[in-house]
């Protein structure tokens, strides 16, 4: 094992040694230190003893001050103003990145495969040789010709009103006037802009624009028709006008579809001259990257926003005390607001349906707890007396406490009102896309018979066995062989730092401090840095002997890039595998703060 660093004042070149002369960091009691540059160092000695001191809050703190120091002044008035350690030279600095122990981001939308790049490949791979398949009928997708768009538009009920709609701009942020001015100067009059539909000119002479920094959707109105027989050849024309604008993509905007949409509300077919269902002729657009994005409006579930989970009322969180009667505020999250009102309410249905609001809750048959927590079909009569004791009556809705609150915590605008209402909810997996985060067209793609979803939630060992047993086609494997080469590496780092029991759909906020630690250890590794210095915190905590090993083998792969490697450790496997050794102390704080 090599002894301690000699005092600095043997001076060395820069271009070998980091130099550390006069570091007075906390603890640290006029330390001077030459370590070697591109080695595995290794920094021990007792808890409290000045080992972080030493290397982050001075060596890795200096580094990357003068990091920040070299970038412009507009980057950094982002990064504010960061103070230099209590040392008096630090020579042959590198770019420092520190690896610790913090939690990885609380982000409900990161997950492992994101914050390892896994999944960006991943969407990359499915796009590209993913097999499509219809979501209604199963039924792997082709292309659809003009006519065939045509004649699915004919099989319409008759009388059925409709615009032909060609979107040139989908999910895109931008002002857009010149495009708006150019559409204009083409002979079209009318676009659907984010919903509504305008009359260009009078749009472009608005004061206020779109605003450049959100996300719009532009559909040209290029004819408006009702379906009946003899249309075909203008709808045709019109069709065909649509999908050259907007890249063979156009749409259908069924203007109260009786008989279509159950619901009478405007409905929008979307038709594709790419791909589309043999048996139901229903259109999809080809897939892109972006399209697998759960934090892309292309591919995040539409009721959960691709977060995988939804608030759901809870029940026993509405009723905290089944022995209490409504009168005596069983029902909490009425008991302080409009008390008045929700009182007359529950009266009035209590005594539409033979009970009273003096019955404890948990007397009440289920029947009866249905119409209190999801309401009554139909109005009810409310009576009651006023100020002057005068018998009134009036008719209202009952809409029941569970949609009363779902409807006023997705209409709130305010956080502390959200949270409110959330104390009555409880977070479960979304029922749309049962918490893969995508939409259904999305999931409906398939490699090797397995969607992308099904591949993040396997373990990192299986999706390595899974993407090195791939069996592709001669043509998709020459589109796929530099893709999957990039995924299988990465995972391959996952698994020489010991997470192979990790699935890459894991949420990075439930990862333990070592874990998200590993994980950004393995991300370095997959970025290939050269000539950079790396800080890490006792990265051996939590790991299984076994994976030690592997571990080590990491470290030494990143001393190997080209990096300086030090590790603030008191695993002894790990110290007698390092290249040089500095222990600090003898004992802690104010007893510790020199090299021993």
């Amino acid at each position: 094992m090599p002894k301690a660093p000699r005092s600095a004042s043997r001076s060395a070149s820069n271009a070998t040694v980091i130099s550390v002369r006069g570091a007075r960091e906390h603890n640290l009691r006029d330390v001077n230190v030459e370590l070697p540059r591109d080695k595995l160092i290794v920094f021990t000695g007792i808890s409290g003893s000045g080992k972080s001191s030493l290397a982050f809050d001075t060596i890795y703190a200096e580094g990357q001050r003068r990091y920040v120091e070299s970038l412009s002044a507009y980057a950094r008035q982002f990064l504010g103003q960061m103070d230099k350690p209590d040392v008096d030279v630090i020579e042959g600095l590198s770019p420092a990145i520190s690896i610790d122990q913090k939690s990885a981001s609380r982000n409900p939308r990161s997950t492992v495969g994101t914050i390892t790049e896994v999944y960006d490949y991943l969407r990359l791979l499915y796009a590209r040789v993913g097999v499509q398949h219809c979501i209604n009928e199963g039924a792997r997708l082709s292309r659809q010709t003009p006519q065939q768009i045509v004649d699915r538009i004919m099989e319409l009920p008759e009388g059925t009103r409709f615009q032909v709609l060609a979107p040139v701009v989908r999910g895109r942020k931008g002002e857009y006037h010149t495009l708006l001015e150019d559409i204009s100067g083409q002979g079209f009059v009318r676009a659907r802009i984010d919903g509504e539909t305008v009359l260009i000119d009078e749009f472009l002479s608005r004061d206020e624009g779109l605003a450049r920094y959100e996300q719009h959707k532009i559909e040209i109105v290029v004819d408006r028709l009702v379906r009946r027989d003899g249309i075909e050849r203008r709808l045709t024309d019109s069709l065909e006008t649509a999908l050259g604008l907007a890249d063979g993509v156009a749409e259908l905007d069924l203007v109260n579809p009786e008989g279509v949409n159950p619901d009478g509300d405007d409905q929008t077919l979307t038709f594709s001259q790419h791909l589309a269902c043999p048996v139901c002729g229903t259109s999809y657009e080809e897939p892109a990257p972006r399209s697998f994005s759960f934090n892309s409006p292309y591919g995040a579930c539409e009721r959960c926003d691709g977060l995988g989970t939804t608030y759901e009322v809870d029940p026993e969180l509405v009723i905290a005390d089944p022995d209490m009667t409504l009168a005596e505020g069983a029902i909490v999250p009425w008991r302080s607001a409009h008390t008045q009102y929700f009182t007359r309410m529950l009266e009035s249905v209590a005594g539409d349906n033979s009970f009273d609001v003096d019955t404890p809750w948990s007397k009440l048959t289920d029947k009866q707890r249905q119409l209190i927590l999801f309401g009554t079909e139909g109005k009810i009569s409310v009576r009651y007396k006023n100020r002057y004791g005068r018998q009134r009556q009036y008719t209202a809705e009952y809409e029941g406490v569970i949609p009363w609150i779902k409807r006023r915590h997705e209409g709130s605008d305010s956080d502390w009102s959200r949270e409110q209402y959330e104390s009555y909810m409880r977070e479960v997996p979304c029922s749309a896309c049962e918490g893969a985060r995508l939409k259904p067209a999305t999931l409906a793609v398939t490699v090797n018979d397995k969607n992308i979803a099904e591949v993040c939630a396997m373990s990192i060992g299986e999706s390595a066995k899974f993407l090195a047993g791939l069996e592709l086609s001669e043509r998709d494997r020459l589109i796929a062989e530099r893709v999957v080469k990039e995924v299988n590496a990465r995972l391959g780092f996952l698994l020489d730092v010991g997470l192979d029991y990790l699935t890459l759909s894991r949420s990075a906020g439930t990862l333990a401090g070592g874990e998200a630690q590993r994980i950004r250890l393995a991300s370095q590794i997959g970025s290939g840095l050269v000539g950079t210095l790396y800080v890490l915190d006792e990265p051996s905590i939590g790991l299984h002997q076994r994976d030690n090993r592997r571990l080590i083998d990491t470290l030494t792969r990143l001393r190997d890039l080209g990096n300086t490697v030090i590790v603030v450790e008191h695993d002894e496997e790990t110290i007698r595998a390092s290249d040089w050794m500095v222990d600090i102390g003898p004992g802690a704080g104010e007893h510790g703060g020199a090299v021993v």
